[in-house]
């Protein structure tokens, strides 16, 4: 027995050191109980507020993923998960602060904020383009000259319009909504002659309205995006546990179900179907799951 002591000694020791000890968002989440996802009220069909009592929506299937894998990964019996409203403005400061978690909307993931956050594998691929009046006329960003254009505060939408006006030498006047359906209510109402931004986002608007047919989705793409997770920066063990849980569920045959449900499906409250099948760009991206950014 004394001989197998040291033994059992060293190999208790041995897998003490190649535990790894929690830090993080996991060590937070462990410590309280308790995790926070950030959720958007009105970006269908990734993240909005069903009825003022349920949060749904594709990213929020996605982190629902997340957040099963955190309470198994921690082996809590129960898990406390709170939904925290955000907004174009906010998402950023609130994950910067440690107010959120998690935040599953439908945020590009760029270069630019990867400065401030980080993200997980990317969930989802956009094209930035522009909503107008069917009976507009408006075919072309040329076509905005001297015309008032709204995007959401916030969104990286704004950007692409000022690139383009000075690109093509044109003027015109910038509006912004405070979410996506404020932006579009100044489409309907005509107090903007165009939307601007990410397609998928224009096309359930478009459907969920009281007469689709008076709008479409128009000219040329100004930028291709990746929709991300959004995470705190410099969270490796976090990150770790978001991109492995992603990855498998890109993988798995439950991913196809899951963007049937959002995109090829009725959804509610108003039982409209997109009907986009998914695009190559898309099968490519879950082909091989990466966090880069624009």
């Amino acid at each position: 027995m004394k001989k197998l002591l040291p033994l059992a000694m060293a190999i208790a020791l041995s897998a003490g050191a190649q535990a790894e000890e929690l830090t993080g968002t996991l060590k937070k989440v462990k410590d309280t109980g308790r995790i926070v996802v950030g959720v958007r009220d009105a970006s269908q069909p990734f993240s909005y507020l069903l009825g003022n009592k349920q949060y749904v929506g594709y990213s929020v299937d996605l982190c629902n993923k997340i957040v099963d894998q955190v309470q198994k990964e921690l082996k809590l019996k129960t898990l406390d998960v709170v939904y925290q409203p955000v907004t174009s403005q906010t998402r950023i400061p609130l994950m910067q602060n440690g107010t959120i978690d998690l935040e599953c909307g439908s945020t590009t993931n760029s270069m630019e904020r990867q400065k401030q956050v980080a993200f997980g594998v990317n969930m989802f691929w956009v094209n930035v383009r522009m909503a107008v009046k069917a009976n507009s006329g408006i075919k072309s960003v040329a076509d905005l000259n001297g015309k008032p254009v709204v995007t959401t505060t916030g969104t990286t939408s704004d950007r692409y319009i000022k690139m383009h006006e000075k690109g093509k030498s044109i003027d015109v006047k910038n509006l912004y909504g405070k979410d996506h359906d404020e932006s579009f209510l100044m489409l309907e109402t005509d107090r903007a002659a165009a939307f601007v931004m990410d397609d998928t986002l224009l096309a359930a608007k478009i459907a969920a309205s009281k007469n689709p047919k008076d709008f479409m989705i128009a000219g040329e793409v100004l930028s291709g995006e990746p929709y991300g997770i959004m995470l705190r920066k410099d969270d490796p063990q976090f990150k770790k546990l978001v991109d492995s849980t992603l990855t498998a569920v890109y993988k798995s045959p439950e991913m196809e179900k899951i963007y049937a449900k959002w995109f090829m499906s009725p959804i509610q409250p108003k039982g409209v179907n997109l009907n986009m099948p998914m695009s190559d760009k898309m099968k490519e991206l879950l082909k091989n799951p990466s966090d880069k950014g624009i």
